[in-house]
C-alpha cells in the first residue's frame, strides 16, 4: 500500500446528490434504488450539506406506529424539507488529500462519508465503505 495514494484513487465519481428543493420521499427513493447511504445537498452547484439514510430513520415514526409504514413516512416526510435534516457543517477534501489522511478524518469524527471538492465543484464522494474495500483489496 503506498502511503501517498490520492483520495481520488477510490472516490466514487458519479455522485448521486440532492437538491434543497427535492422531497424527503425522493431522496429515500434515491437510497433505496440506488443502494447507498449518503447524499451530498447541492444548491447552485455548490454542496451545502449531506443527508444520510440515518437521517431519515431519525424521523420516521414508522416503527412506532400500527399503520401503513409507507403513508406514516409520506406524512413525517411532508413535516421537515432535506435542508432541516441534512448535514450542514461538512468537512470535505480534495482529490489530492491522501487515503491515509482520509482514514484518520473518519476515524475521528462521526459521520460516515465526505465529499471531495475540486475549485469548489463536487467532484466525488468517499465513504468508510471505500475505505473498508480499498484496505480489503490490499490483501
Amino acid at each position: 500500500m503506498k502511503k501517498g495514494t490520492p483520495i481520488s484513487e477510490i472516490m466514487t465519481k458519479d455522485v448521486i446528490t440532492l437538491k434543497t428543493s427535492d422531497s424527503l420521499e425522493y431522496a429515500e427513493h434515491l437510497f433505496k434504488s440506488a443502494h447507498i447511504r449518503h447524499i451530498p445537498v447541492v444548491k447552485n452547484n455548490i454542496v451545502v450539506g449531506m443527508l444520510s439514510y440515518s437521517d431519515l430513520l431519525r424521523i420516521s415514526f414508522a416503527d412506532a406506529v400500527d399503520e401503513d409504514a409507507g403513508t406514516v413516512d409520506t406524512v413525517v416526510y411532508n413535516m421537515f424539507t432535506i435542508e432541516q435534516v441534512m448535514a450542514k457543517n461538512l468537512v470535505s477534501v480534495t482529490p489530492d488529500t491522501t487515503i491515509k489522511s482520509v482514514a484518520e478524518m473518519l476515524s475521528k469524527r462521526e459521520f460516515h462519508a465526505i465529499p471531495i471538492i475540486d475549485n469548489e465543484k463536487l467532484v466525488g464522494i468517499v465513504t468508510t465503505t471505500d475505505l473498508i474495500n480499498f484496505l480489503l483489496s490490499q490483501f
